[in-house]
């Protein structure tokens, strides 16, 4: 499939069906910790970059095949709310399945009446929350001009008095960047005043491509924690798993994924543990038949060993 990925394993969403709606990559911001790699030019219109028909086919044929999916989730190559016409693909899922949808978001859209109208019909919107300064916005998002913390803060506030969905705010927490006391409680005051539901305390535990972006301290964790909980429910960030069980064509799925972010290698060889719990010695066996095709790339960062999409 083009479009859709998964179902994945997330610790914050189930069993996720992913569904991509970009072409990578297409972002208003250009993110230390992006996964992704840099963004070379930014995405600043809004467009319908693929026929929705093509989207919800992949999507229906996923939900027809009997996949366990707790969670239908728009995400994309990018900043998801580029995609013009998300509300009227959330409209059609619905019609198709009673899973829930969610949306992955940067957020930085949400001052633009049209984009926090289409997200309305999501059961859950997680948008970024990594700074709660001007300067530390800069320094992590690195966003297009006229992006500025400003007008993500007052995005953000504007949405959440608008949905009475889920709103689960992620805080990207990096080492020697924003996890100082001061930015901390600059980032609780900033939470404080947009009132999430939950707030998912995340890790740069996928590899980027930026030398600096380090994970944060033990201590720093539980003082990000102890801060924020004081606004909402906190998610602690730890590692999620994979779940390979009940996917048709493990080749397929992997490169699915590996084509949105690197996979960590323990992590594929533990859901390969699981799918064949019966057959242990199938495990490296098809590991390595799956990088003999030439699909994948070995890179290493703090480490741990990832999975990447082979460049050409």
């Amino acid at each position: 499939m083009t479009h859709v990925f998964g179902p994945v394993s997330s610790k914050r969403l189930g069993q996720s069906l992913g569904v991509d709606l970009l072409p990578p990559k297409s972002c208003t911001w250009n993110c230390i910790y992006c996964q992704l790699g840099r963004t070379r030019e930014y995405t600043l219109l809004r467009q319908e970059f693929y026929p929705p028909a093509e989207i919800l086919s992949e999507i229906q044929e996923a939900v027809d095949s009997g996949a366990h999916i707790d969670w239908i989730t728009f995400v994309g190559s990018g900043e998801t709310m580029l995609y013009r016409g998300i509300g009227r693909l959330i409209d059609e899922v619905k019609k198709m399945t009673d899973i829930p949808v969610a949306i992955i978001t940067n957020g930085s859209l949400f001052s633009l009446p049209e984009v926090r109208q289409e997200a309305l019909r999501a059961d859950a919107v997680l948008p970024s929350l990594n700074a709660g300064s001007e300067e530390l916005h800069q320094k992590i998002s690195r966003h297009a001009p006229g992006f500025t913390f400003r007008r993500h803060l007052e995005g953000l506030i504007a949405f959440r008095k608008e949905y009475t969905g889920n709103l689960w705010v992620e805080v990207m927490l990096l080492g020697g960047v924003n996890d100082t006391d001061e930015a901390l409680k600059d980032i609780t005051g900033a939470l404080a005043q947009i009132g999430p539901d939950m707030v998912h305390l995340v890790i740069p535990t996928r590899p980027s491509t930026e030398k600096d972006v380090l994970l944060p301290s033990e201590e720093r964790i539980e003082r990000a924690v102890a801060l924020m909980q004081e606004v909402a429910a906190v998610v602690h960030p730890i590692k999620g798993s994979m779940d390979l069980s009940g996917t048709p064509d493990i080749l397929e799925a992997v490169t699915a994924i590996t084509l949105r972010h690197p996979v960590q290698e323990n992590e594929l060889r533990k859901a390969l543990e699981d799918r064949f719990s019966d057959s242990p010695q199938k495990v490296g066996e098809v590991m390595k038949e799956m990088f003999a095709t030439g699909r994948f790339s070995l890179i290493t960062q703090g480490g741990e060993a990832y999975w990447t999409k082979k460049t050409e």
